[in-house]
Formats: C-alpha cells, sequence, structure tokens
C-alpha cells in the first residue's frame, strides 16, 4: 500500500513537471504549478524551491532548442543580456542559501502570490509596452536604442536575482521588459526569454547542487517531465490558445499561495 502511494506521489510529480515545463514555453508560469507540487509532496520549500529549479531547467533546453531559429535574428541581444543574467542568477541562488528556512517559509506564499499577480497582469504589461513603444525607436532584429539597452541590462539584473532566488514569473517580467525596448515578434521574444532563463537558472542550479540542498531523485524524475513538457510546449506555442492556458495558471497560482498561507500558519 505504502509503495503504491509513492507511486501515485512519483505520477503525480512527473506530471506536473510535465504541465510547467510546457507552461514555460509557451507562457512562463510553470514554476507554479511544480513549486507547490513538491510542497505538497512534503518537500521542505526551501529545497523544493531548489528542486524546482533543478526540475524545471532541462525543459529550457527542450524549448531553446524549439525556438533556435527565432531565437538567430536576436543574437546580439542576447549577448548583451547574457552577463546580468549570469550574475544576478548566481545572487539570488546566494541570497537563498542564506535565508533562514523560518523566514522563507513566512515569504514564500508571498512570492508565490507576487508571481501569479504578475502573471495575470501580462496583458496591462503589454498594453504599458505599446505606449511607451510609440516613444521609442522600434527595433529592427534585435536593434534597439541606446537607452533601450541600458534599461535592458539593469531590468534584467532585477529579474535574474529574482530568478535566481525563487523564479516563478521570469517569464513575464521578462516579456515586459523586451516589450518596453522595442520587440514586437512575440516569437522571437519568447526566443529569447527562454534562452535567458536557461543561464539564470543554470547558474542557480550550479550553485544550489555544490550547496548541496537539491533533492537530486525528484529532480531526475520531474526533470524527464519537464523537458518533454519545455519541448513539446514550444512546439505547440504557435496554436494554443494561451487565454485559457493563462487562466489555468493565474488559478492554480492562487490555489497554491492559499494553501502555502494556510501552511505558513
Amino acid at each position: 500500500m505504502a509503495f503504491i502511494e509513492q507511486l501515485i506521489g512519483w505520477v503525480f510529480l512527473f506530471v506536473a513537471a510535465f504541465i510547467g515545463g510546457a507552461i514555460n514555453a509557451v507562457a512562463g508560469g510553470g514554476s507554479l504549478i511544480a513549486f507547490p507540487a513538491l510542497v505538497v509532496f512534503g518537500v521542505d520549500k526551501i529545497i523544493a524551491n531548489a528542486t524546482n529549479t533543478a526540475a524545471l531547467w532541462p525543459g529550457t533546453i527542450g524549448s531553446v532548442w524549439a525556438y533556435r531559429h527565432d531565437a538567430k535574428p536576436l543574437r546580439g541581444l542576447l549577448v548583451l543580456l547574457l552577463l546580468p543574467s549570469f550574475v544576478g542568477g548566481l545572487l539570488g541562488a546566494m541570497l537563498l542559501t542564506r535565508t533562514p528556512p523560518e523566514l522563507f517559509g513566512r515569504i514564500v506564499p508571498l512570492l508565490v502570490l507576487f508571481a501569479t499577480l504578475i502573471f495575470a497582469a501580462r496583458d496591462f504589461f503589454n498594453r504599458l509596452a505599446m505606449r511607451s513603444i510609440e516613444a521609442m525607436r522600434r527595433a529592427d532584429e534585435g536593434h534597439v536604442s541606446p537607452a533601450a539597452r541600458i534599461w535592458g541590462i539593469l531590468f534584467q539584473a532585477f529579474v535574474a536575482t529574482y530568478g535566481g532566488y525563487f523564479g516563478a514569473g521570469i517569464g513575464i517580467l521578462m516579456l515586459a521588459s523586451l516589450s518596453l525596448m522595442g520587440l514586437q515578434d512575440i516569437h522571437r521574444m519568447n526566443a529569447l526569454k527562454t534562452a535567458l532563463a536557461f543561464v539564470i537558472n543554470g547558474v542557480a542550479l550550479v550553485f544550489f547542487a555544490l550547496s548541496r540542498i537539491v533533492n537530486w531523485p525528484l529532480a531526475v524524475l520531474m526533470g524527464a517531465g519537464g523537458l518533454l513538457g519545455g519541448y513539446f510546449g514550444a512546439r505547440l506555442a504557435k496554436r494554443v490558445n494561451q487565454r485559457y492556458l493563462r487562466a489555468f495558471v493565474v488559478l492554480m497560482g492562487l490555489v497554491a499561495s492559499a494553501y502555502l498561507f494556510a501552511r505558513s500558519l
């Protein structure tokens, strides 16, 4: 009986990672599914956060490969944002390992709620970006103004730090930032966002691994699900009805934050 319950738990985590990887590839916000799943499974929150990073990182590999053609015109912009992504991801990971478990347990429901609200406000970010784009020189094949480059570097450093620390919602933040920089093509923006997330989560994962706070058996199990979900999610991104997907992520995020709030009381 215990083995059957354990098997059901493993299947639950695999499916959660698959869904999380697919959502990350299509719209961002997959951690709102995978991280709470680990907490429900009984994993400590800091270890769950590190394990979630390890679990969903392979999904970005599949997404980067699926988006490889869309990313080609933005190679220059990708190189520009690599350094703040690397430094911010490392800084965020270091901050996580220095956060007392009790404190992290109290703030993680707020982080989940914050990421959920960011995700829910994605349309607002897009409208804000359109108003800003009218006052900026339009980006053409990744060539943006010096002011937009400075904005992009500074904001990417903030997003990467948050991403290394917790991570949920970084895709939405990066898409909003890229829109403000002048990019228009959503598929190229998704390609760039996915590549930068690969760097942020990758450097954080290395630090977490060296700090020995990753539950590797669960990470490997969920990594397989995340890899499959990330690949197929990116393949289907141009055909899926994102309105329904966003509603599902927001609903799950609200449920997860309420559950984590209740556990922290």
